[in-house]
């Protein structure tokens, strides 16, 4: 070979090292399937990606990095970039965000879970939290309302709920322990095995993981209305991490969240939409809780909840009623536009 062309073959060669040298890969850790729940994650994946040539890319692991609940642990040691985890997992060490897990808070949709979970992410004491950890959160995964799927007669009275044994997490095992209920913090992806061993009657989802972790197939019944509140499940990523990006990286990522939830928002509406279809293709009755009931549920469970919640956040040195007071004001404010 002479040496012009040897000089190219290890020119090119030298490139090739630099280039890939200089590529920037995440490591993403979410549990289950892919799924609505985790439609954003994938998307913002793909959009950082083409926004950067492809010298940004995210290997998105479902269960392969780290189990669910130590999601966040992954996170503050480097284990890996990114990770999705839910508040109720390990509700001492994301106090703040549980603000957002209280039961009846009146969230209506998606789009106000997005706004008021933007809100209190955006909030000093979140980010002096999410810190102790190495974390940074960036997008919410926002969920409906939880609802009721269970197995024999339809509990529709608030009395059927004593002693009923429920799969849920944080302030939505209050709410059912509040009037009676025996709850469990099973994960999501034990959820379906809990409910075929009878180990609980009924477990409170949002549509998608019913779907997914197959609880759906278990149910004879879904409460269409109950709506006693839902779980938040952020995603973050580990501060150094970030930091370490460049700025053409950085700003790639930052500026795909909105799109990412958009396509979420959308992705979400389309399983909503068809969600009546699958109950009846599943032999699954739609139960409508009288509004009697639900009211006497959000007495006993709404005010004394959120009071115990506030106290025990401020006895802490967290700003338990701004946080609180933050969410009630956000929702006031996209419902007027402002």
């Amino acid at each position: 070979m002479n040496k012009k062309l040897t000089g190219a073959v290890l020119a090119t060669a030298a490139l090739a090292v630099a280039s890939e040298a200089a590529a920037t890969e995440w490591n993403v850790s979410v549990w289950g399937k892919r799924r609505a729940f985790t439609e954003h994650v994938e998307k913002l994946a793909e959009l950082v990606s083409e926004k950067t040539g492809g010298e940004f890319t995210m290997n998105v692991s479902y269960g392969g990095l780290s189990k669910n609940r130590e999601n966040l642990d992954g996170i503050s040691i480097g284990a890996f970039e990114m990770a999705q985890f839910c508040a109720g997992y390990h509700r001492d060490k994301n106090r703040v965000i549980t603000v957002l897990e209280l039961p009846f808070l009146g969230v209506a949709n998606l789009e106000e879970e997005v706004a008021v979970s933007k809100a209190v992410y955006g909030h000093p004491a979140a980010a002096e939290e999410m810190e102790q950890w190495n974390a940074k959160l960036l997008m919410t995964s926002p969920m409906p309302q939880y609802n009721l799927v269970g197995t024999g007669d339809p509990r529709d009275e608030l009395a059927e709920f004593e002693g009923m044994r429920v799969r849920a997490t944080g302030g939505l095992g209050k709410a059912f322990a509040a009037v009676g209920g025996v709850p469990t913090s099973v994960t999501a992806t034990e959820a379906y095995q809990a409910m075929e061993s009878g180990v609980v009657d009924t477990v409170a989802f949002a549509q998608h993981a019913h779907l997914s972790f197959g609880t759906i197939n278990q149910a004879d019944w879904w409460t269409a209305n109950l709506n006693p509140g839902t779980v938040n499940c952020p995603v973050v990523v580990n501060i150094d991490a970030y930091e370490a990006l460049s700025d053409v990286e950085r700003a790639a990522l930052d500026s795909s969240v909105d799109e990412a939830l958009d396509h979420y928002l959308t992705n979400y509406g389309e399983l909503l939409e068809r969600w009546d279809s699958v109950l009846q293709e599943k032999g699954v009755q739609k139960v409508e809780i009288d509004d009697a009931v639900i009211a006497e549920f959000r007495a006993k469970a709404a005010d004394p909840i959120r009071d115990a919640w506030i106290k025990d956040m401020e006895g802490q040195g967290l700003p338990g009623q701004e946080l609180y007071d933050l969410v009630v004001k956000t929702l006031a404010d996209h419902r007027s536009g402002s």
